[in-house]
């Protein structure tokens, strides 16, 4: 179960660790031979039953190793299909956001003391590139920390060498500093200066998109301030997120698993990286064998035969659970994906039919929890991008003729609503919800408001442009 629950990446490093630890399972194939190749089957010729496994519980080294006729896909397991091509993915070793800043320093003359506190204020950025404490504070951190004793000035003045560096706008201490260094980083036009008055004396009105105020206040055309503003939203908010070499690793996303359209018809493959082709090693096995040839057995072989036994039940247990976890994701993913078919074979979004963790476990077998640690941090590649698959998932609402639809269908509706209007008069809930209802999903104004705010939509106000 704990290694169902783990998307490609993280399984293969739970392989590594496993071969690290357990010399007698080894990689690669030990010779040619017919792989059992379950991902390739039809959904509907599936049987659990008729799939040929090794249960843990049932390993007798003394029969497996007095079996010649063992067939050797029973000690080895092979996630990969006849058409799956190896794919490197190039890894940089980019410099650290903090260690590019750091370097950067270099390039400033500065004393011993004032390259400590340069220093010091760099290690206080956080990773969206702010500096989030008070100049005090870090007067007081430096000395109880550092036992570097200086005052605000001197550290005030420093935060000004960090301001110069870049990305323009990194070491703010709020958003509206941010943006402030931003602009004046900036060539100065007539407008950018507008936006600079804008955000240092009326940014409260900004922020809350009160542009008639603004106009009032500055005495300038619809034209004048619309620009203003355009240069404001072109800055970044995140100048540390934006950094290319970020210490916070990106995590890339590996698709689990990947569905195709072939001659009309819906293809699932499995990620041929879940897992190498492992087998039991031979030389453990023929110590063993050794072993059971020999009359005369010592304390010191008994010992040694208990740990070769041990390993090699892990191995056998371990590869087993590779080909359940390979068989589990398999079926699992393709029961969502015959349930989803309308989905799949065409994109459309408000096509997904309702579905709930229990509609899939009915399908295949299987308990709700594990349909749940299959849907859980996995992703799917399909035609229309690589999707994360527990976001197929979602309950049924009846639209207005008594039909069951999906909320991710009328979520669609919604986010397409908001798409189409009028940006310079957007709409509020309650008048969203009169629209969703003249198109059949009668839904109450806070179900809309809930709706929104999962879709990272904000209120009308602040999707209000100029």
């Amino acid at each position: 179960m704990k290694l169902i629950q783990l998307p490609t990446q993280a399984f293969e490093q739970r392989l590594l660790e496993e071969m690290n630890e357990n010399p007698a399972l080894e990689a690669g194939k030990e010779e040619e031979y017919e792989a059992d190749e379950f991902a390739n089957e039809e959904y509907d010729d599936y049987d659990d039953a008729e799939s040929d496994r090794i249960e843990a519980d049932d390993i007798n080294i003394d029969e497996y190793l007095s079996d010649d006729d063992t067939p050797d896909y029973k000690t080895q397991a092979n996630n990969y299909s006849d058409d799956d091509q190896e794919r490197e993915t190039p890894f940089a070793s980019p410099v650290s956001f903090h260690q590019d800043l750091i370097n950067q320093l270099n390039t400033f003359i500065l004393n011993d003391e004032e390259r400590e506190i340069a220093e010091f204020l760099v290690g206080s950025i956080d990773d969206m590139g702010y500096i989030r404490r008070s100049i005090p504070d870090i007067v007081d951190d430096m000395a109880f920390t550092q036992g570097i004793y200086t005052d605000e000035a001197t550290v005030e003045k420093m935060l000004h060498v960090i301001h110069e560096l870049e990305p323009s706008g990194v070491g703010a201490r709020d958003l509206q500093e941010c943006l402030l260094l931003q602009l004046k980083h900036r060539t100065p036009t007539e407008y950018v200066e507008l936006a600079i008055d804008i955000i240092e004396n009326q940014f409260d009105a900004f922020t809350k998109k009160h542009y008639d105020k603004l106009l009032q206040k500055y005495n300038v055309s619809n034209e004048q301030l619309k620009k203003a503003v355009h240069e404001i939203e072109r800055l970044n908010p995140k100048p540390g997120g934006a950094f290319t070499g970020n210490n916070k690793v990106t995590e890339n996303v590996v698709p689990d698993f990947a569905i195709r359209i072939v001659d009309g018809e819906l293809e699932l493959t499995l990620n041929g990286r879940n897992a190498p082709s492992l087998h039991v090693s031979k030389d453990y096995q023929e110590m063993m064998q050794t072993y059971k040839d020999s009359r005369d057995k010592s304390t010191a072989q008994k010992d040694a035969v208990q740990f070769i036994k041990q390993k090699l039940d892990s191995a056998k247990w371990f590869i087993d659970a590779i080909r359940q976890r390979q068989e589990t994701l398999y079926v699992t993913m393709n029961a969502i994906m015959h349930y989803q078919e309308e989905y799949f074979l065409d994109g459309d979004e408000t096509k997904l039919k309702p579905m709930i963790l229990k509609d899939i476990a009915d399908m295949v077998g299987l308990d709700i929890s594990t349909i749940s640690r299959v849907a859980n941090s996995k992703y799917v590649e399909t035609p229309y991008g690589t999707k994360l698959i527990k976001e197929f998932f979602s309950e049924a609402m009846k639209n207005d003729q008594g039909e069951d639809v999906s909320t991710l269908e009328i979520k669609k509706i919604l986010q397409n609503t908001i798409e189409e209007e009028d940006k310079k008069k957007p709409l509020p809930d309650d008048q969203l919800a009169e629209i969703l209802k003249e198109k059949g999903y009668p839904i109450a104004r806070r179900t809309i408001a809930k709706y929104r705010e999962q879709l990272d939509i904000p209120v009308a106000r602040m999707r209000k442009k100029m």
